[in-house]
């Protein structure tokens, strides 16, 4: 096993350009518009990471999975502030969430490469723009750290005991994000978009929100500063200017 995680180690280093954006995503948070779309950043609270390993997954569908494994690479732990970037509803659409950014210092990102597990086929990547990313089959996706996995496992497990003819969602976070839409309503659908739920029993927090479209695969990256040091986690839920310029096409 440790022989091939260091070969995976060595096409990494030799194909890391092809996990390269093509966008520029620190535009999603310092420009207010993007391809005639306004823009605007919202913060919705912390997220708490003890150990800076990240996962990045839907919280109903693949959290839940105690097999699920971080990124190979890690942030500083500590707590930090989730900014969301929302493209704002022109009349035809509601809200939708772009991008989600963390960030673990006030270094500016020059350059932003996909966060990886470790086990990806990196021969597959053949184009500018392609990615492997991180599977949304409930509308949703979260940040977490790896020992906050561990109590959301044994937290989701419990519940369902607790409850055997329900469903996390519906018995549970459906009305924590309708409180949170009362809360606090911009940017938000009225059963609610986001939520910054503190895990029962513990100081710790996830942040929960919107996936862009909805369900599908989306990538997330890590701003590199000019050090090449790690100083951003951004999910790109919405190329704002491949969705959203020259509409007709």
């Amino acid at each position: 096993m440790k022989e091939l995680e260091n070969d995976w180690m060595k096409k990494w280093e030799l194909g890391k350009e092809k996990t390269l954006c093509p966008v520029d995503l620190n535009k999603y948070f310092e420009q207010k518009e993007i391809a005639g779309k306004s823009l605007a950043t919202i913060n919705i609270g912390s997220c708490d990471l003890p150990s800076g390993n990240i996962l990045v997954r839907d919280p109903l569908v693949y959290l839940p999975n105690r097999n699920e494994r971080p990124y190979f690479q890690k942030a500083p732990a500590g707590r930090y502030e989730t900014e969301i970037c929302v493209v704002k509803s022109d009349g035809e659409d509601c809200d939708r969430y772009a991008a989600v950014r963390l960030r673990f210092n006030d270094r500016r990102a020059v350059r932003f490469y996909e966060a990886l597990i470790g086990n990806e086929n990196l021969e597959t990547l053949k184009e500018e723009g392609d990615y492997f990313g991180f599977n949304v089959d409930a509308g949703l996706g979260c940040i977490c750290d790896e020992i906050i996995h561990r109590i959301y496992c044994d937290w989701d497990e419990q519940w369902r005991v607790d409850h055997p003819d329900d469903n996390p969602y519906d018995g549970y976070f459906a009305a924590l994000f309708k409180e949170n839409y009362h809360q606090h309503p911009m940017y938000q659908r009225a059963d609610g978009d986001w939520l910054n739920w503190q895990v029962p029993g513990t100081e710790y927090h996830i942040p929960i929100f919107q996936s862009g479209f909805g369900d599908g695969t989306y990538p997330v990256y890590w701003g590199i500063d000019e050090n090449g040091e790690i100083c951003q986690l951004v999910i790109q839920f919405i190329d704002i200017e491949l969705a959203y310029d020259n509409d007709e096409n």
